[in-house]
């Protein structure tokens, strides 16, 4: 299956919702750039930017906050998973 990359899913749901790039960056509030860049693993996606696309999508937050961040270990060398979850009350 490869490595899971935000830049991965965006590609896999954009490509399964038949949208182009220029379509799904509008959605996301992207430009097109910015989101081929990403899908190419070119560029990275904040924490913060990750939960804005997951509520754009309908998606979960965590899950994607969560691909994020394991990103980001996985480039500084560690083979780490990360849960995320919301602060208890």
């Amino acid at each position: 299956m490869g490595k899971r990359t935000i830049g991965a899913f965006l590609r896999s749901w954009r490509l399964g919702q038949e949208l182009s790039q220029t379509e799904f960056a509008r959605k996301l509030g992207l430009s097109r750039a910015n989101l081929c860049d990403i899908e190419m693993d070119r560029k990275g996606v904040s924490t913060e930017r990750a939960a804005q696309i997951a509520r754009r999508l309908g998606y979960s937050v965590n899950v994607l906050v969560e691909m994020v961040l394991e990103e980001e270990l996985a480039k500084n060398g560690l083979d780490l998973a990360v849960t995320v979850r919301p602060r208890a009350a």
